[in-house]
Order: structure tokens, then C-alpha cells, then sequence
């Protein structure tokens, strides 16, 4: 057990309360930061974590202001950023898709990149060394795709997601090279984590009410899948436990720096909804496939297994999420 202090930007969200959780049970000292402090439907849940009472200090603050995170950050060993959550519409509503590039970039990308800069550089006022960032596999998806790719040479190409008006997703490949860029300037030590869908039992019950949590609770209810038909399609997923230790071995080992992939693997959604179907016997299924299906995403995970954590499969971490759903509606 540790007595040293960390701060997790962002603890309330699906990653950081994760990320928090995981901390407190290895005896750390969280400074966890929200937007909003009184929000009833998530301080319980993070109170009534084990190791809480005492070791866990909830400050409010957001990543728009360059000031907010003084406070959070001071006496810290580690900053976790993980309150870069995607941004699918500006502040009037306007999905991302529907803006051009003036737009894209003033309300989707630059508040992500600004919010990270800003808290990286409050950290460093503070004297603080080590940051992690939980970013995103959608920084790593080359022009011409590759047969299995890796964290080093494998980028996302902004101007190209710009012309595909996929802002939310070059919102983190930008994030990640300004952050790369200020920890060079700053002598800071920097791991950046690239998730995809992240499943399992979360923290807080409302993470579960939307996005892929979301459609399972509905088949686990009898409701429609999120598919008419079977896509021609696959998509990687980790344990939100697993990513947490992740988070945690990238910080605890001193040479680790960089990004890391933070997924288990990739699976073609013929095969998650064939597994699901395992889970879920009389759940509602899309239409076939009928065609071949398109190889899974291949990842070299070699830098990811130098970290020494152990991942859970896929079939594990879908069974815990259904599981997890189960006992919740009890």
C-alpha cells in the first residue's frame, strides 16, 4: 500500500471513476475533480467506494478554466486526464457532422485540446512530473489502412478526419500530439492510453443507461439491438477494470511513456452478436450478415504487454457487463 497522492481529472466519468476506484484499492490519496460537486446522482457512489473515506477529496472544477486545477493538482505525484470525454455536438446542439471546418475546430476539437493543455499545465506549475491520458484508438487509423498497427508509427491523419468531417475523432489525434508537445517542453513524463468501447461494471449506475451499456441493458430487457443488420464491421473493447490497472502500471513503472493501445482486442460484430446471443438466449437479433465478413482490426501489442497487465477476453468482459446489468435491475 501507497501513501502517496494522486489526482484523477474527471473522476466521475466512466474512466475516471474506474481509474479512482482502482487507486483508492491500492491506498493512494485521490484528489478526484468534477464539474459539478453536488451532483447527487454520482458523489455517493464515489464516497462509497472502499478506501474513501479519508483518501478521497472531491474538488470541483472544469477544464475550460487555466485556474481550475491549481488547486487539485498540488502535492500530486500523478495527474490522470480523463475527463476527455467525445464531443458529438457544439454548444448550440449542432452535431459535429453537420459543421465545417471553422466550426469543427472551434467547438469540437479545440475545447478537448485547450482542456487537456490547461490541466497539463497546472500540473506543471504545481511541480508535477507524471501524466497519464486516456485518449482514443480513433488517433490511430492511418490513411491506407494496415494489417495490424502499432502506437509508434500509426496516426490518424487530422486533415483527412477533417475532410470526413469526423471532428470528434481529430479532436483527439490534435489533443495527442499538442500533449506530447507541452511534455517535451515541460520535462513532464506522458503515457497516453487509446481505448475503444470500454465494458463491465461501471462505478456509477447512469454510465449504464447510454452508448453500448445502454443497448444491452435494453436486449437484456427485450428491446431492439442497436443494429437492423449485422455491420460488415468490427470494434476493439477492454475491461473498464483492466483499463484501470492500465492506467495505474503506466504510472507506477518509471520507464513507461507514450501511447499504448488499451484494448483487448478487436472482434467483427457477427461474432459479438453471436456471443451476446450466448448471454442473452432470448434477445432480438439483427438481420445476417450475408456476405463475407471484413478481417477484425489487427493491433501489435507489444508496447501494451509491457505494462504487465493481464486483460480479460471478450467473452469475459461481455458476460460481467450482462451480468452486471442483471444484478443492477434486481
Amino acid at each position: 500500500m501507497t501513501e502517496k497522492k494522486v489526482a484523477v481529472a474527471g473522476a466521475s466519468g466512466l474512466v475516471g471513476a474506474n481509474v479512482t476506484k482502482a487507486l483508492l484499492a491500492e491506498g493512494y490519496r485521490v484528489n478526484g475533480t468534477m464539474r459539478d460537486t453536488g451532483d447527487a446522482s454520482k458523489v455517493p457512489f464515489l464516497n462509497d467506494l472502499p478506501g474513501a473515506a479519508g483518501r478521497l477529496t472531491l474538488l470541483q472544477a472544469d477544464m475550460s478554466d487555466p485556474e481550475a486545477f491549481l488547486s487539485a493538482t498540488q502535492g500530486v505525484d500523478c495527474v490522470f486526464i480523463t475527463c476527455l470525454i467525445p464531443t458529438y455536438f457544439g454548444p448550440t446542439g449542432t452535431p459535429a457532422r453537420e459543421m465545417d471546418d471553422a466550426q469543427g475546430y472551434a467547438e469540437i476539437i479545440m475545447p478537448t485540446v485547450d482542456g487537456c493543455l490547461n490541466i497539463m499545465r497546472a500540473a506543471a506549475q504545481q511541480g508535477v512530473r507524471n501524466i497519464v491520458i486516456c485518449s482514443s484508438t480513433s488517433s490511430t487509423n492511418p490513411p491506407q489502412p494496415v494489417a495490424c498497427k502499432n502506437e509508434i508509427d500509426h496516426w490518424s491523419d487530422e486533415a483527412q478526419q477533417f475532410r470526413e468531417k469526423k471532428y470528434t475523432s481529430a479532436a483527439k489525434t490534435v489533443m495527442e500530439k499538442a500533449a506530447i508537445e507541452l511534455a517535451a517542453q515541460q520535462n513532464l513524463r506522458l503515457s497516453i492510453m487509446l481505448p475503444t468501447l470500454m465494458l463491465g461494471p461501471a462505478v456509477i449506475p447512469a454510465h449504464g443507461e447510454s452508448g453500448f451499456q445502454g443497448m444491452l441493458k435494453s436486449l437484456v430487457n427485450g428491446g431492439a439491438p442497436r443494429h437492423e443488420k449485422v455491420p460488415n464491421g468490427s470494434i476493439s473493447m477492454i475491461h473498464l477494470e483492466d483499463l484501470a490497472r492500465l492506467f495505474l502500471a503506466a504510472y507506477e513503472n518509471p520507464q513507461a511513456s507514450g501511447r499504448y493501445f488499451a484494448v483487448y482486442d478487436s472482434w467483427h460484430w457477427q461474432d459479438i452478436y453471436h456471443e451476446l446471443a450466448e448471454l442473452i438466449p432470448d434477445m432480438a437479433m439483427p438481420a445476417p450478415l450475408g456476405e463475407i465478413p471484413q478481417p477484425p482490426t489487427g493491433f501489435d501489442f507489444t508496447r501494451r504487454d509491457s505494462l504487465g497487465v493481464k486483460l480479460r477476453d471478450i467473452p469475459t468482459l461481455l458476460r460481467d457487463t450482462v451480468t452486471w446489468i442483471r444484478e443492477a435491475r434486481r
